[in-house]
């Protein structure tokens, strides 16, 4: 016999908690951009006024996104996030075209990305031929599928160990450099020492908006989190004021 349907309309257990919510998030937004994008935003922009103005402005295009999908996922808490929502509010096409192109194109092309940059840091430790980092990113891929069919309640424990590894790692990062670093504070002065050059805000901007990019990626688990209406619009909301803020210490540090 197929399981109830509960009151959203979900046959699927909701196991996740708010904390557990949040690691999705952040462990879906935490990713190999912030390891590469700050040289390339520093290189573009120069000043650390500059620098650091670009990265609060793309956490708050986050968060303002992040509301959004909230108040999204609180009315409509169903798997499928995105989805579910431009299903409800456009009709089934419009969601089919995105479903697949979510599907064939977007995470294809992402997960590619991530899993070739994960086994390009590998070879640091271990030398690799160029079809070996091929092979290895692949093999990431086929782990990380492999772990999410096992289903949320398993992967969500997996999904906070590694998360609050990643996340612990980095603010260690950040607060060893104020403590064990040979860096000074006269590397902020000047902050700023020109006028703001538009474009090269804007192409860092881009850059930026990457490494913030996965805060949506909870809403496609709306369906299998307790009380919904009020984790997901926190784990939201959290989770992305949580990613700005090591963002900004990790950038401070460099």
């Amino acid at each position: 016999m197929p399981a109830q349907r509960d009151a959203w309309g979900e046959r699927l257990p909701r196991h996740l908690g708010l904390w557990s919510a949040v690691a999705v998030l952040v462990g879906s937004t935490i990713g190999s951009g912030i390891f590469r994008v700050p040289a390339s935003v520093a290189d573009r922009l120069q000043d650390p006024g500059p620098v650091l103005l670009a990265w609060v402005l793309g956490g708050l295009i986050a968060l303002f996104g992040a509301l959004t999908i909230a108040e999204l996922a609180g009315a409509l808490p169903r798997s499928g996030g995105v989805f579910a929502y431009i299903l409800e509010a456009f009709g089934p096409l419009p969601a089919f075209l995105f479903g697949w192109s979510e599907l064939a194109v977007i995470r294809a092309s992402a997960l590619g990305a991530i899993a070739t940059i994960f086994a390009e840091y590998l070879g640091y430790f271990f030398p690799l031929t160029a079809m070996q980092v091929r092979l290895l990113a692949a093999a990431a891929v086929v782990v990380v599928g492999v772990l999410n069919y096992m289903g949320v309640s398993r992967a969500s424990v997996i999904m906070n160990l590694v998360t609050i590894a990643k996340y612990g790692a980095l603010a260690a990062l950040g607060l060893l450099a104020f403590t064990a670093g040979q860096g000074s504070w006269g590397h902020f002065s000047p902050a700023w020492s020109g006028d703001l050059n538009l474009s090269l805000m804007g192409t860092a901007l881009i850059a930026i908006m990457w490494t913030y990019d996965g805060w949506a990626d909870l809403s496609f688990m709306g369906g299998e989190v307790k009380n919904p209406g009020r984790t997901l619009p926190m784990a939201l909301i959290l989770g992305t004021i949580g990613i700005l803020v090591i963002y900004l210490l990790l950038n401070v540090a460099y």
